[in-house]
């Protein structure tokens, strides 16, 4: 007997007050990450005054609005959600994480996007969503399947979790340099703390260390944009081999993949153009505007995307790190009605504190292994996201047992890549 999602979930009907909920434990379709990445955490709260729905540990939430990007999240907390966010509470009888996976399939996005109204921003429909078909195992299997897909999701996170980590000492490190100006100095000692020389900029007004320069972005760097090629011809598209990055891919410290591509014809008959591995992207437009990720590939961007090359190579860590720490500021210069744009041109008058080459070179060079580790780990993430996306739909219609499976995550336990490795240079 087929088995479908409305048997084994129902819609959230909880509320929780507006004034109980965190930036921690908020969750909208903004920051809900494309591509079933989980969750970052919001920047606004709601108005104080009102009720929103509510979630538990062990719902799934899912953007309603535009089910092409694939936004998704299982809940390990509890909090609160937007009006367009779909919240899923399981019914005794049904594993959870088995539920979770059952919709993490492409598939069920189809299905989404089959049942949507509207065309620019396309909604699901809340009834049709629920006739998805789902897998009819009795509990047992579904838990089963589920602690195997786990198991590498749980690889994936200690990963995530370890580069959140290296993020964190980079940008206190930064911090701790370029914005309270305790770099150390010829004794070793912080700079300001012991009294080193500032004199006031006119142009930042403010102080900044005695031998230390002022320039615009660029001055010391060169910019682009990208493009996108006609969507009405398929001749741009079908069986491209050129990566294609969108800006809403701009939210992890390294682009290492992309799934979209266009095509050689594609390329040549658009504004799009190739940028080498290396190169510094911020997002322009929409709910990732002012976002910042280095390329470990060459690709080409669409035209929301400001592309960064750097003069200097010692200057392109720093350069990443003071865009940034300039997010708040880049969105409050931004401007449009119905989503915050930045412009190239903004981005390119934005004025940079240059430090003296000896102390952002030895900054460069310490930063440097954390960036390296962190694209080891985003590498090996690749592959293990890889190989769940490959057992998932094998799992579901019983191509693959749960025995065999087992066996191919003991194959992915060890990482391929160590750390101590040739570095890789950013």
């Amino acid at each position: 007997m087929t088995k479908y999602l409305k048997d084994a979930v129902k819609y959230s009907n909880k509320r929780i007050s507006a004034d109980k909920i965190t930036l921690e434990n908020y969750v909208t379709t903004d920051n809900l990450i494309q591509n079933k990445q989980g969750k970052t955490m919001v920047e606004s709260l709601p108005p104080n005054n009102g009720n929103v729905t509510a979630y538990d540990e062990g719902d799934i939430l899912i953007s309603n609005i535009r089910p092409y990007l694939k936004k998704l999240w299982f809940a390990n907390q509890s909090g609160g959600s937007s009006a367009d966010v779909l919240t899923f509470k399981v019914k005794q009888g049904f594993e959870p994480k088995f539920i979770y996976y059952s919709v993490f399939r492409d598939v069920f996005f189809d299905h989404m996007m089959n049942g949507s109204k509207g065309t620019k921003m396309p909604r699901g429909d809340k009834n049709q969503v629920l006739d998805f078909p789902i897998p009819n195992f009795p509990l047992s299997t579904q838990k089963a399947i589920a602690k195997v897909l786990s198991d590498l999701d749980t690889k994936i996170e200690l990963n995530n979790r370890i580069n959140r980590e290296l993020e964190a000492m980079a940008k206190t490190l930064y911090n701790y340099w370029f914005v309270q100006f305790d770099f150390p100095n010829e004794q070793g000692k912080p700079y300001k703390s012991s009294g080193g020389k500032m004199v006031y900029n006119k142009e930042l007004k403010r102080e900044i260390p005695e031998g230390w320069e002022v320039k615009k972005l660029s001055d010391i760097a060169t910019t682009g944009s990208g493009g996108t090629p006609l969507s009405t011809k398929k001749e741009y598209y079908e069986n491209g081999n050129i990566p294609w990055i969108n800006s809403g891919e701009v939210n992890m410290p390294f682009i290492v993949s992309t799934k979209n591509y266009i095509t050689q014809k594609g390329l040549e008959n658009s504004s799009a153009k190739m940028f080498n591995r290396g190169t510094i992207l911020m997002a322009m437009y929409g709910a990732t505007a002012g976002k910042v990720s280095f390329m470990d590939i060459e690709a080409c961007t669409n035209q929301a995307i400001c592309a960064i090359n750097p003069k200097e190579d010692f200057h392109r860590i720093y350069i990443k790190l003071v865009l940034e720490d300039l997010y708040k500021y880049l969105i409050n210069l931004s401007s449009g009605s119905a989503r915050d744009n930045l412009s190239q041109d903004k981005i390119r008058e934005l004025k940079f504190v240059i430090p003296s080459k000896s102390i952002i070179q030895k900054f460069d060079k310490i930063v440097q292994s954390s960036m390296n580790k962190i694209l080891i780990n985003l590498k090996q993430n690749e592959k293990l996201s890889e190989l769940r996306d490959w057992l998932l739909p094998m799992l579901m219609n019983g191509q693959v047992t749960v025995t065999e499976a087992e066996e191919s995550l003991s194959m992915a336990a060890e990482p391929s890549v160590e750390y101590n490795n040739t570095p890789v240079r950013i």
